[in-house]
C-alpha cells in the first residue's frame, strides 16, 4: 500500500477511467457491436434538451462536426433559436418527452443542459430509454437525486455517462492527484476552496408581481417537478438589484439577466431551481480533491456554514463559508474542506507566504496547464493564480480554474519540481498547456462519446459523479442554517436537525416523480 493510502487497484481503475482501449480498438470486438455500441468510425446519431446557451457549447462539442444532430428540444424557442439554427435539419420540440417518444429508435444520445432541478428527471427519462447522457454540471440539485442517477448508471449498464465538469478531462487534475499520492506534500489535512464573484443576483427578498408569459416560452415545462409559481420578468427592484452585477457579466449575460426573474440566466440562485455556487462553481474547484483525497458520503462527519452575509428567503446568500469534515479514508487523515463563495483575491494563503510568493514564477517548473491561472473562480492578477489549496504535512499544492492548472506553492518549489511518473492514463484530446483553447469541449466530450463508442467509462460518468455531487451539494443545504450539521449516511440524513433533512430529497410537482 503506498504511503498515502491509494491501492494499486486505484491506479488501474483511475487509468480504466482516464480512457484504457479495449484489446482490437473500440467497437472491434462482436460482444460490443451486439451490446449497441458503434464503430468509432460509425456516427451517433445526437439530440439536446437544451438548445441554446450552454446546451449549444456542449452539443458543438459533442458533435465536432463529425456526429450527426437529428433532435432538438428546448421549452423556449428564443433561447434555442441558436442550436435551431445551427442544426436546421434536426427535429425541433419544447418537450422533451415528446421527443423520445417520436424518435425513440433514432437518438443514440443526449446532451442535457437544463437548469439544475430539472437535471435528475431528463437524465433518468433518457436512460430508461437506453440514450447515452451528457448531462451538464452539477449532476443534480440534491443530495438523494445525485444517488439515484449513480443507481440508475449501475442499473442501465450499457449507457454511457458524463457530467460536465470539464476539468476532470484536464491533465493538471491527473497530476494534482498523482502529486498527492506520491507524498510529496505529506498528509493532506485541510483543503481551502474558492469561488469568485457570482453571475447572478442573490440575496432578493421576494418574488416581483406576474408578468405574462413570452409566447416561445412554455413556463409550465420549464418548471417541470417544481412547486408551481407564476412567471415573472421583473419589475424595477429586480432590475436594480441586477445593475451591481452587470461588471461581472458579458454583454449576453446582462441581457439575459434582464429578460426574466428566473428564466432564461437567474434560475441558479433560487433555492427550488439551482445549488448556488455550490453546483456552479464548487463541482469544478473540488474536482481535484474529490479525485484526490477520494472523498464521499460515507466518511463525511458533517456540513457547517461559517460564514453568511446577505441570506434571502428564496436565494443562496450573497456570500457564504462552509466547512465539510471528512473522517480517515483508508489510511488517509481526516481532511477539513473549506469552501468560499464571492471571494476577490484568495480566501487562504499558506501562513507567512504573500500572493506573490505562491505565484508561479512564469517560464519555470512543468508545464501543466497555464503558468498563471487567475478566471472567474478566483483569481486576477494580484492573487496567487490558485482557487483550491491542499494544506499537507511538508507542503502546500495548488489547483486553479476548474482544476486546469496545478502548482507547488511557493512557486519557487515548483520552479525546481520533477513531475513523479504518471499513474494515470491522460485526456482523449488536448488539454495541457494554456487552457485558452477548446480543451473543454474537444477532451471532456469526446471523452463520452468515446464511451458511447465502446471505450472505456468517461472520467465522469455518473458512478464518480453522483457520490461527488451528492456530498458537494450538501454545502447547499448547510446554507439554510447555522450550527454543525451531522451526517448519518446509513440513514441518510442529518442525526441533529431534522428539518434539514428535508432538502436532501426534493418534492416533485405531482406528475413529475421520478423512481427506478
Amino acid at each position: 500500500m503506498p504511503e498515502n493510502g491509494i491501492s494499486r487497484r486505484h491506479f488501474f481503475f483511475g487509468a480504466l477511467l482516464a480512457g484504457a482501449v479495449p484489446a482490437g480498438g473500440f467497437g472491434s470486438v462482436p460482444a460490443l457491436t451486439q451490446l449497441g455500441y458503434k464503430s468509432p468510425n460509425e456516427k451517433l446519431n445526437l439530440a439536446a434538451i437544451g438548445a441554446g446557451g450552454r446546451g449549444l457549447v456542449d452539443l458543438r462539442g459533442a458533435a465536432a462536426g463529425v456526429e450527426n444532430v437529428v433532435a432538438l428540444a428546448d421549452v423556449d424557442f428564443t433561447r434555442g433559436a441558436p442550436g435551431f439554427a445551427a442544426w436546421p435539419k434536426a427535429a425541433r420540440y419544447k418537450d422533451y418527452r415528446r421527443m423520445l417518444d417520436r424518435q425513440a429508435k433514432e437518438i443514440d444520445a443526449v446532451v442535457i443542459t437544463t437548469a439544475d432541478h430539472m437535471h435528475a428527471t431528463c437524465a433518468l427519462a433518457c436512460m430508461q430509454s437506453g440514450k447515452h447522457v451528457y448531462l451538464e454540471k452539477p449532476l443534480t440539485r440534491t443530495t438523494w437525486e445525485a444517488l439515484l442517477l449513480r443507481d440508475a448508471a449501475a442499473r442501465y449498464s450499457k449507457v454511457a455517462t458524463q457530467m460536465g465538469n470539464q476539468g476532470y478531462s484536464h491533465d493538471a487534475t491527473r497530476v494534482a492527484c498523482e502529486i498527492i499520492w506520491s507524498g510529496e506534500i505529506g498528509d493532506v489535512t485541510e483543503v481551502h476552496a474558492w469561488s469568485g464573484r457570482p453571475e447572478w443576483p442573490l440575496g432578493m427578498r421576494k418574488a416581483p408581481p406576474p408578468t405574462p408569459v413570452p409566447d416561445t416560452l412554455d413556463w409550465d415545462l420549464w418548471l417541470g417537478g417544481a412547486a408551481w409559481r407564476p412567471y415573472s420578468a421583473g419589475d424595477g427592484d429586480y432590475k436594480a438589484l441586477i445593475a451591481p452585477y452587470a461588471g461581472a457579466m458579458t454583454p449576453a449575460e446582462v441581457r439575459r439577466a434582464y429578460a426574466g426573474f428566473y428564466c432564461p440566466f437567474v434560475w441558479r440562485g433560487f433555492f427550488d431551481f439551482g445549488t448556488g455556487h455550490f453546483g456552479d462553481w464548487g463541482v469544478h474547484v473540488l474536482g481535484p480533491a474529490n479525485w484526490a483525497l477520494q472523498l464521499s458520503l460515507e466518511s463525511l462527519i458533517s456540513v457547517e456554514v461559517i460564514k453568511q452575509e446577505g441570506t434571502s428567503p428564496i436565494t443562496y446568500p450573497k456570500k457564504s463559508a462552509v466547512k465539510y469534515e471528512f473522517g480517515a479514508r483508508g489510511s488517509m487523515p481526516p481532511v477539513t474542506v473549506y469552501w468560499e463563495d464571492n471571494v476577490e483575491g484568495d480566501a487562504y494563503l499558506p501562513p507567512g507566504m504573500s500572493a506573490t510568493e505562491a505565484r508561479k514564477t512564469p517560464g519555470t517548473g512543468p508545464l501543466v496547464g497555464p503558468s498563471f491561472a487567475g478566471s472567474a473562480a478566483g483569481g486576477g492578477q494580484h492573487s496567487s493564480g490558485y482557487n483550491c489549496i491542499f494544506v499537507g504535512s511538508k507542503g502546500y499544492l495548488g489547483a486553479s480554474g476548474r482544476g486546469e492548472g496545478v502548482g507547488l506553492l511557493p512557486g519557487s518549489r515548483w520552479a525546481e519540481y520533477k513531475l513523479p511518473n504518471p499513474y494515470l492514463a491522460r485526456s482523449p484530446g488536448p488539454s495541457a498547456g494554456d487552457n485558452a483553447a477548446n480543451w473543454d469541449i474537444s477532451a471532456h466530450t469526446h471523452d463520452w462519446i468515446r464511451a458511447c463508442k465502446g471505450g472505456a467509462p468517461a472520467c465522469s460518468n455518473f458512478s464518480i459523479a453522483g457520490p461527488f455531487t451528492a456530498w458537494v451539494v450538501l454545502g447547499a443545504v448547510a446554507a439554510h442554517y447555522q450550527g454543525k450539521l451531522l451526517w448519518d449516511n446509513a440513514g441518510m440524513r442529518f442525526s441533529n436537525n431534522k428539518d434539514a433533512s428535508r432538502w436532501i430529497r426534493p418534492t416533485f410537482r405531482k406528475g413529475w416523480e421520478i423512481r427506478l
